[in-house]
């Protein structure tokens, strides 16, 4: 096992908007797909490498408590720039971490979700 992390999925109320605000953030088109009722927008990746997807569906309701997941930042600065244009907010950070781990920001997406952002060092 390489990586505990396997697929993420960030529940969104409006799929549109939350998918216009991710891809103007990460400059990156994501993949529409649907699924037993659900509707998503998966993020690019790669395998072996983990994935993830915004994910619209009835049991699926955006939250800022709970779970925060963290997604790669190759720069910090510029994707906090574009998480403001795009509609979002910089909750916390940027906030450098110990150990030359890298930096990190929180921020909180157009569905109302926290989601954290990491460049690493």
């Amino acid at each position: 096992m390489s990586t505990i992390i396997n697929w993420f999925e960030i529940p969104v109320a409006d799929l549109e908007r939350a998918t216009a605000f991710y891809e103007a953030v990460f400059a990156a088109e994501f993949k529409r797909e649907s699924m037993s009722g659900m509707e998503m927008a998966v993020f690019p990746y790669e395998d072996p490498h983990p994935g993830g997807a915004l994910l619209k569906g009835e049991a699926f309701k955006p939250s800022a408590q709970g779970t925060v997941v963290y997604l790669h930042a190759p720069d910090l600065t510029a994707m906090l720039t574009r998480v403001s244009k795009a509609g979002g907010e910089c909750v916390f950070g940027p906030q450098v971490l110990p150990d030359n781990i890298g930096t990190i920001a929180l921020i909180v997406d157009t569905e109302g979700n926290r989601v954290g952002l990491h460049q690493p060092a």
